[in-house]
């Protein structure tokens, strides 16, 4: 079935609801994109898909995330791309809204707010940016919100189809605040994470590897091969010796190490006792951050002893 594209709250809503009562829909599901997609928004949209009777995606530039105005400028809209891709693989619904549908009276006076969580690592990089990507990712969840009354109704006798939203671990800072948003505002949503999705060589896949030339890719993928070293020496039950794993990436010129570090999953806290001299133990999560020529990468993992 071809996709359709939607623009407005009200057409969402009730092409939704059409899908969902002409299917006899007990699920359905949401995948946020800011577009530019590639494999990696793929597969968020196929797990979507296996999962649910319906599938909603987004497609939306959030400008209350961007703290500069060139890199909005210059972030890549490709929506017929997007489409196709999203078409293919069976996607139900595009929601590709104006900024003036999403923020009718401009820029919101109140705004959800990432508190402590938001504050460190990408959040102390790039100030304010969570604030607003919580924001507009609050709006998205609450327009996917599945009409009510439907057979087959959801969990705990709400009378609503089941819920999911779908969000890739390649941001894992964003998937935590999303997930602690979703339970500390009571959010009627399951949020899914999707395992990152990566090239035939490790790099990260991402809306802004475009912006690399052959020699900067090639750089990157120092970023995969030092946390792939921290994978491996967690899994022995070693020191994970980061300083080591950090000269690495440092050795690269091409590349400007912003942050690496492995965190408590849950809080984002430095492990840092359980990192350099003793054995690994437990679960981690290395994040890492860095300049590529002029483009600005993350990745992470998780680590497991």
């Amino acid at each position: 079935m071809p996709i359709k594209l939607v623009t407005t709250v009200a057409g969402l809503h009730a092409e939704s609801a059409r899908l969902l009562t002409s299917r006899q829909g007990v699920s359905q599901g949401l995948v946020p994109t800011m577009g530019a997609l590639h494999e990696g928004h793929a597969a968020l949209a196929r797990t979507a898909v296996e999962q649910n009777d319906v599938v909603v995606a987004s497609i939306f530039v959030n400008p209350l995330q961007f703290g500069d105005a060139v890199d909005l400028d210059r972030y890549p809209r490709t929506l017929d791309d997007d489409l196709a891709l999203l078409e293919a693989e069976g996607v139900d619904l595009a929601f590709a809204p104006s900024v003036e549908e999403v923020y009718p009276d401009g820029e919101p006076l109140v705004r959800v707010t990432s508190g402590r969580l938001g504050e460190k690592w990408e959040g102390a990089s790039r100030p304010g940016h969570f604030d607003g990507a919580l924001t507009v990712v609050a709006k998205l969840l609450h327009y996917g919100v599945p009409a009510a009354g439907l057979a087959g109704a959801g969990s705990h006798g709400s009378g609503l189809p089941a819920y999911r939203a779908y969000f890739g671990q390649k941001d894992a800072q964003q998937l935590a605040l999303v997930r602690r948003m979703v339970a500390d505002l009571n959010f009627p949503v399951e949020i899914v994470g999707v395992a990152t999705v990566r090239s035939a060589e490790g790099l990260a896949l991402s809306s802004r590897n475009r912006f690399l030339s052959d020699e900067e890719r090639d750089a990157a993928l120092v970023l995969s091969r030092a946390l792939r070293l921290l994978e491996e020496r967690a899994a022995a039950r070693e020191p994970l010796d980061l300083e080591s794993a950090a000269a690495l990436v440092e050795s690269q010129p091409l590349v400007a190490l912003d942050y690496f570090d492995v965190v408590d999953p849950a809080t984002l806290e430095p492990l840092a006792e359980n990192c350099r001299e003793t054995p690994f133990r437990g679960e981690g999560l290395a994040l890492i951050a860095a300049k590529v020529g002029p483009v600005r990468l993350i990745d992470n993992a998780r680590l497991v002893s």
